[in-house]
């Protein structure tokens, strides 16, 4: 297997935890704990992408050696590998929740390409660290595919995210009780190795803030800003500026990419959030079927519902405030602070907009299309509409003689097409007098709307199709996924399954409907 080219500067540059034992406690003073993954029984190569592995350097050769497994279940260490854990905190569900830190997960290293590109790569679920409160570090293989899967998926759709280069088994089982009702069960265990050029999240920063750690805390940020944002330069205060407004522009355009495709995160904390803009920790996600602004995919979300669909966009200006908070000991002014936020808000708004005018194939959304918009969103939703099929096929309604039936997959409900069926013939003569006026030509619409409207994405019903299959030893659907999922904007002929609305028996069923944390 290939020696890569490790560069750690995390580790070099940034104060470490001076104690090396893994014992959990609370870590003063430090970004990191240097800490090493725990051997598992009969690691085993069960999915890898081809794409990141190429992107760290591997090759076919490479993945599936021997020592790959060994590597990337825990077992072993390539030459120059350094792992930690890092130390941070966060707010959960709205509530300081003080130290958290990689409890399950462990980065290996950064390691940097021959193009220069800087890649750490951090196993999730190879074991225990000090920030594993009362968890054992592991994780199952259920919640292992679904963060593979979807780390891939939201890459090819275009969307900032973490990468997933492999999922190993561990030929162990780990104990799990998946919806917190006492009835915990053995699942067989696996590691999945996840890629990006940092997981340095807004937690990271709050929790030397919390502690009054002001040295840490500037240490940080500039080391942030130096390893990650090199392109910002300049004197320290406006270079520091310059890095929040950069960081909450990137959160701007991530969720509205978010909305664009139906995608809940479904746990928004603080230390959930990627100081690059990136998808970050992938748990109980889930795809909008039925269009609805109020669904969560997350069952400890059920009842205050604060990470649902419709409420993204406010839940990471939130996030983004209390980074400010924790920023400010650094900046010493509110000012740049307050323009960060400010800026939040006007890129999202312009991006979001940009995005949906798109989707719908206008040139650009005009203030008197907002009562458009607003009522197609009402219709989808009284009527149950499926928003990834709906706005696909709208590509294909003939706006010369708009007729409803290229949508009617879209609907769930037979009942509640025929009782919002006027509704929405009227919509769409709205809707087809508008495109007209733009005189854009009907293939160009079409190509347009394609590019932004997938056909496919990784409903919940899939990636548990996958799971099942896998957990009884059949591996050869996670594969099939991850290649539909490569080219989520093309027909594929002989796939269209992958592109069907949700089927009822997925409606309520574990794991298609909703999630837990568990994992």
């Amino acid at each position: 297997m290939k020696i890569l080219d490790f560069d750690n500067r995390f580790v070099r540059e940034l104060p470490g935890d001076p104690e090396a034992s893994q014992h959990v406690r609370q870590v003063h003073g430090a970004c990191y704990s240097r800490v090493m993954p725990t051997p598992v029984a009969a690691p085993r190569l069960i999915a890898w992408s081809p794409e990141v592995a190429r992107l760290v350097g591997f090759d076919e050769a490479d993945v599936r050696s021997p020592e790959f497994a060994q590597v990337f279940g825990g077992n072993a260490l390539l030459p120059g590998m350094e792992p930690y854990a890092a130390c941070y905190g966060g707010h959960q569900f709205g509530n300081w929740a003080g130290q958290l830190g990689d409890g399950r997960a462990i980065t290996l290293g950064e390691t940097v390409n021959p193009r220069g590109e800087r890649w750490e790569l951090q196993l999730k679920g190879a074991g225990p660290t000090p920030y594993s409160r009362r968890a054992d570090g592991r994780a199952v293989l259920r919640s292992s595919i679904r963060e593979f899967l979807c780390s891939e998926a939201m890459h090819h759709l275009g969307i900032p995210t973490t990468r997933a280069l492999s999922i190993v088994a561990t030929g162990e089982a780990v104990i799990r009780d998946m919806f917190y009702d006492g009835r915990p069960k053995a699942e067989p265990g696996a590691v999945v190795c996840r890629v990006a050029p940092s997981f340095i999240r807004f937690g990271n920063f709050e929790i030397f803030t919390a502690r009054g750690d002001q040295d840490v805390l500037e240490k940080l940020v500039d080391f942030t800003i130096a390893r990650d944002f090199p392109e910002i330069t300049g004197g320290a205060a406006a270079r520091r500026a310059d890095w929040f407004h950069a960081v909450c522009e990137r959160t701007a355009r991530l969720v509205a990419h978010w909305m664009r495709v139906g995608f809940v995160h479904g746990v928004m904390n603080t230390d959930n959030m990627s100081i690059l803009g990136l998808t970050i920790d992938y748990g109980p996600y889930g795809w909008i079927d039925n269009f609805d602004p109020g669904w969560t995919p997350n069952t400890t979300d059920a009842e205050g519902r604060r990470y649902r669909f419709g409420n993204q966009p406010q839940i990471a200006q939130w996030n983004l405030l209390q980074l400010a908070n924790a920023l400010f000991p650094a900046f010493g002014a509110v000012e740049p602070l307050q323009d960060g936020l400010s800026r939040y808000a006007a890129i999202y708004e312009a991006e979001s907009r940009r995005m949906l005018a798109a989707k719908l194939g206008f040139e650009e959304l005009r203030e008197e299309d907002d009562g458009l918009v607003e009522t197609l969103h009402e219709l989808m939703t009284g009527a149950e509409v499926d928003m990834t099929i709906l706005f696909r096929e709208l590509s294909r309604v003939d706006i010369e003689a708009p007729a409803l039936e290229p949508l009617r997959e879209a609907f769930y409900a037979e009942d509640k097409l025929r009782e919002h069926e006027a509704a929405f013939a009227e919509w769409l003569g709205r809707y087809a007098a508008r495109v007209r006026a733009e005189g854009l030509p009907s293939d160009v619409r079409r190509s347009r709307m394609n590019a932004v409207n997938p056909l496919y994405v990784l409903r919940n019903y899939l990636a548990q199709e996958a799971i099942d299959a896998a957990e009884q030893g059949d591996e050869s659907l996670v594969f099939e996924l991850l290649e539909v999922m490569r080219r989520p904007y093309d027909e594929q002929p002989g796939r269209e399954r992958f592109a069907a609305r949700r089927p009822d028996w997925a409606r309520n069923r574990a794991g298609c409907s909703m999630l837990s944390c568990s994992s």
